[in-house]
């Protein structure tokens, strides 16, 4: 251990017995859910890689008896997993740019202009959170259907213009920047737009990073709202071209299935992965205050 560091408990206090105990059973529970998270993924793999025969022999087996790498290939060549990705990647692009541009802007105003009775469009914003999300899909579609949307990219980004988490992350990120920069800026005759794009969105690309993680996460899972909205094939997210070309498909076997989801499941994990530490500082110099 570097000179000054120290954690939560210190060689000499891991010498207690008291201390010992805790600590081995928080090290079993973390290894618990440890093993909970990796243990579907593991099924998935090695169920992709047995013969069809195998996943569907009782008692099952973890690991396959034999090795079948080419259940990939035939992942692969059953259905059009490039195409459905390109929606979903065009979805979440709009998505992103959507929350940057609409939500940005309007946590920005409510942190740093003097928009009146803030305060109160604030606790409005926040009351909305209590609404389940169930409740207003039906008005969504049906203004959607309205303005003419449906089967069009446009429903997808119209709605996330109005998400109320990410405008809360957004405006309590803004309110920890120190409010003399844009005082300094605005001395120096830089519009309301001007500080925003120049001053706020690079000093806040951590927030900006955590929410595209959680927008990217929210796009390629959601398969209920692209199937109502969606009417073509070749517009199908991944999520729902995975649920009603692969789930819902008796015919096909269950090696091919589990193949299908376990290539569709390695992109989110190995985003995760690579800026976690995004979400962690993101959501720590964002958190909402009471």
């Amino acid at each position: 251990m570097k000179s000054g560091d120290r954690g939560i408990l210190s060689e000499h206090d891991l010498k207690q017995t008291s201390n010992k105990i805790a600590y081995g059973i928080m090290v079993l529970v973390i290894c618990a859910m440890v093993f909970s998270m990796l243990y579907p993924i593991l099924m998935m793999m090695f169920n992709g890689l047995k013969s069809n025969t195998e996943v569907n022999s009782f008692p099952p087996h973890f690991f396959p008896q034999e090795w079948h790498f080419s259940n990939l290939k035939d992942a692969m060549n059953y259905i059009d997993l490039f195409s459905y990705l390109r929606n979903t990647i065009y979805i979440f692009l709009g998505n992103m740019l959507m929350t940057l541009v609409v939500l940005g802007m309007a946590s920005f105003s409510i942190s740093r202009m003097n928009v009146p009775y803030k305060k109160a469009i604030y606790f409005f914003f926040l009351m909305t959170l209590f609404i389940p999300a169930s409740s207003y899909m039906v008005p969504n579609f049906v203004n959607l259907k309205e303005l003419g949307l449906l089967n069009q990219y446009a429903a997808f980004w119209l709605p996330a213009g109005a998400n109320t988490f990410y405008f809360l992350l957004l405006k309590n990120f803004f309110d920890g920047i120190h409010p003399e920069i844009f005082e300094a800026a605005r001395i120096d005759g830089a519009s309301e737009p001007r500080s925003f794009f120049s001053i706020a969105v690079p000093l806040s690309v951590p927030i900006f990073a955590t929410l595209a993680i959680f927008i990217f996460s929210t796009a390629w899972n959601d398969w209920f709202w692209p199937s109502l909205v969606m009417h073509s094939d070749d517009k199908y997210t991944l999520a729902t071209a995975i649920y009603k070309y692969v789930i819902d498909v008796k015919a096909l076997n269950t090696n091919i299935k589990f193949a299908i989801l376990f290539l569709v499941s390695l992109p989110p994990i190995v985003v995760f992965l690579i800026f976690q530490k995004f979400i962690m500082r993101g959501v720590a110099l964002s958190a909402v205050k009471g």
